[in-house]
């Protein structure tokens, strides 16, 4: 019997199926993905992670330095969710690490509010991902080594309760599901 596209599937399958979505989904207000240029040589290569105009970074308007940051997550870790009400924070994975970070919009009436958004850092790209204000964010590291996070923001970190501008969600707010890798 020979099969061809457009066949009837049996019904259990056929209530079940539904087309994978291949196109891009709906970014979040005020979350900027920035194309990093990175040279290579026989030697190794370089990445230019901002030039700066002005004191502030070519293409994350608005956005002026306060602080640089360097992190590191070990294999399998799970570090979420924080969310900052007046820091905006600007990420960057080195292509040869591997991290997922999730987004979800938490600001009350924004036109983007409880949308998430998943991304993977590294992983042979050069990005810089802005986290505006209000929008909740955190990562895992897939990778089986562990992963560097450098990253940028406007406010600079105070350690005292009564000065921090970091406060923090539970892990599964949009579900555990969403740390897993895609099941399609």
């Amino acid at each position: 019997m020979r099969y061809r596209a457009g066949m009837k599937l049996v019904t259990a399958a056929e209530k079940l199926f539904r087309r994978q979505d291949y196109g891009t989904r709906p970014p979040i207000e005020g979350v900027a993905i920035v194309p990093l240029k990175r040279f290579h040589d026989d030697g190794g290569s370089m990445t230019e992670l901002a030039r700066f105009g002005s004191g502030r970074p070519e293409g994350l308007d608005a956005f002026a330095l306060a602080q640089l940051n360097y992190c590191v997550i070990e294999p399998g870790v799970l570090k979420a969710f924080h969310v900052h009400r007046r820091q905006t924070d600007v990420w960057f994975v080195p292509p040869e690490d591997r991290v997922l970070l999730v987004l979800v919009d938490v600001r009350e009436g924004s036109p983007t509010e409880r949308v998430v958004m998943r991304l993977v850092l590294g992983d042979g790209d050069s990005i810089l991902v802005r986290i505006p204000p209000g929008v909740a964010h955190g990562c895992k590291n897939s990778g089986a080594a562990p992963a560097r996070v450098v990253y940028m923001t406007d406010v600079r970190f105070s350690p005292e309760p009564d000065a921090t501008d970091e406060g923090r969600l539970p892990w599964d707010l949009v579900g555990a599901e969403v740390w897993e890798p895609a099941k399609d």
